[in-house]
């Protein structure tokens, strides 16, 4: 008896489910199925690209932002005779080969935040900070000389267009070389090398993490010698009798205008021997935040 109880329930279910879908279908109340948009090639990324690099070219910009900066100092490489600058260093107890008595120095930390402006017109970039924070102390010293040498906010920004505009294109080789995800968004990273025979650009590599749907740019790294202030790092290269090599890399977040300014830049400032050893003397970590734009005017010709 409850067997056939249980089997007329199950079939009132099945019955009472399947009027439902009759139901529902009629009027038009199923759910759409929502098609993924399909990726594009890479011919087509790269096309848009180009685009957006004639957009990055051509723009006008007038914003402020919080620009908060931490970075870390390695001074081995700066101590060239150690004995003439004893009380920096760290000894090991006497009796040692005098070789074996200095070990490296210890690394220094260093953080500032600034009020910073950022204006962009006829294709120059003038940057204006007033200094609100240094080493944890409250400040406020206008027109403020950057404390620290690496950090050129125009180069995250127009970063794109030494590796991917039209012009660019022809001297590099392009391939897609893998997938990951920026804050839950599927991206791919396209990587840039120098063709044979491009001298301009033979020391310049790079990747972008691009959206693979819409082509924007999330990420990009590249390594180069042409970077804002590089005459200081030849000038440090000479006195370690190494070569600078600089590796940036930026993350875009904030959008206006169909333009990406950079979110977080990194930056890391290395030396190389002539066995391609390199020493790293300094990273530098910078956020941008809080921004509040009076000008993006996009012009393209």
């Amino acid at each position: 008896m409850y067997l056939a109880r249980r089997t007329i329930r199950i079939r009132a279910g099945i019955l009472l489910a399947c009027i439902g879908f009759l139901f529902i279908n009629a009027f038009g109340w199923l759910p759409i199925r929502q098609e993924k948009t399909p990726a594009l090639s890479l011919d087509d990324l790269l096309g848009k690209l180009a685009v957006y690099c004639r957009k990055l070219e051509g723009v006008a910009l007038n914003f402020v932002c919080h620009e908060e900066i931490r970075e870390t100092i390695d001074p081995t490489l700066d101590v060239m005779d150690p004995l003439d600058t004893v009380d920096d260093w760290q000894f090991i107890p006497p009796g040692h080969a005098v070789a074996a008595q200095i070990l490296p120095l210890r690394k220094k930390d260093f953080s500032y935040v600034y009020d910073y402006q950022c204006i962009r017109s006829n294709h120059i970039i003038r940057e204006m900070r007033t200094l609100i924070e240094e080493n944890g102390a409250i400040k406020n010293v206008s027109n403020s000389v950057l404390k620290t040498s690496v950090v050129v906010f125009g180069n995250a920004l127009l970063a794109p267009v030494g590796l991917l505009s039209e012009a660019y294109q022809k001297s590099f080789d392009y391939a897609i070389i893998g997938k990951s995800k920026i804050e839950g968004l599927q991206v791919i990273t396209i990587e840039a090398k120098p063709k044979l025979g491009a001298p301009d650009i033979k020391n310049l590599f790079g990747k972008a993490w691009i959206d693979p749907t819409t082509a924007d740019i999330r990420k990009i790294e590249w390594n180069e010698n042409r970077i804002g202030n590089y005459e200081v790092f030849e000038k440090r290269g000479k006195r370690y009798m190494r070569s600078p090599r600089l590796t940036i890399s930026s993350e875009f977040k904030t959008e206006k205008n169909g333009i990406r300014f950079p979110s977080r830049l990194y930056v890391e400032e290395a030396y190389v021997n002539s066995l391609g050893r390199a020493i790293v003397r300094s990273k530098t970590e910078v956020l941008y935040t809080n921004f509040r734009f009076f000008t993006v005017e996009v012009d393209i010709k």
